[in-house]
């Protein structure tokens, strides 16, 4: 998809008519050389913000997909870094994208994190309340509305007093702008598409959205506040283009 390297539109429509499990460890050998691997721009700013507050112990990458935000928590836990996904394709590219990195950081002399991979499901965590620090980038698309709940709910258990779940909210697409009509065109697309083909593959990009986040995190206990990440850009009424919601447990 959009290079030589990436997946052909063939292996992308084999992958949207699958489950969302199946789909993504089809995708997993490619993910990395697509556009929905979460940008590095992304990731940097919300590892800037993090460790500006300091380190912390243990740390739990929700839906890490091939590893890229469990190298955030890298960065800031001095005790366990722990990525958890649904998909066995995904992990096993992460163990090995890992295993060349903690190589490669070895021959310099620089400590490398060992992270745990974990096959699970976000709504069912198989951890008690072991986590410090919850991260998550690009994953909730796969989750509807009425699952939220349960999705914050299980968050929150896994974390310890004090524990924060964060993850990067980018402000929604201008009504009329391209991207704007190329997200709708896409979200209806997939609602058409599980009308008629079975298994579902849930992926919307536009329901996430920040009112309504804030309103089921506070319901799940959580205190909500919210940095704005400025490496990331403003828009031109001058707000952020992406900001860190940052919830307490």
């Amino acid at each position: 998809m959009f290079t030589p390297e990436g997946p052909t539109v063939r292996e992308l429509a084999v992958q949207a008519l699958s489950s969302v499990e199946r789909g993504y460890d089809l995708l997993a050998p490619k993910f990395d050389r697509t556009p929905f691997r979460t940008p590095a721009p992304v990731l940097d700013a919300v590892r800037d913000a993090l460790c500006a507050r300091g380190p912390v112990e243990d740390g739990l990458d929700l839906c890490c997909g091939t590893g890229a935000g469990t190298r955030v928590l890298g960065a800031v836990c001095r005790g366990s870094v722990t990525g958890v996904d649904l998909s066995d394709g995904m992990l096993t590219v992460a163990r090995s994208a890992y295993g060349q990195a903690a190589s490669a950081s070895s021959d310099e002399g620089v400590p490398t994190p060992r992270p745990r991979w974990v096959r699970a499901d976000a709504r069912a965590l198989p951890f008690g309340p072991a986590f410090d620090l919850v991260v998550s980038f690009g994953a909730f698309g796969h989750f509807l509305p009425r699952e939220w709940p349960g999705l914050f709910a299980e968050v929150r258990r896994v974390l310890r007093p004090g524990g924060r779940f964060v993850f990067p909210l980018p402000a929604p697409a201008p009504p009329g702008s391209p991207l704007y009509w190329s997200l709708l065109a896409f979200d209806a697309a997939m609602r058409v598409r599980n009308l008629v083909w079975r298994p579902p593959f849930v992926m919307y990009y536009r329901p996430f959205r920040l009112g309504p986040v804030r309103e089921e995190l506070t319901r799940a206990g959580f205190s909500v506040r919210l940095v704005a990440l400025p490496a990331l850009g403003r828009r031109p009424d001058g707000s952020p283009r992406c900001r860190m919601v940052v919830a307490e447990a």
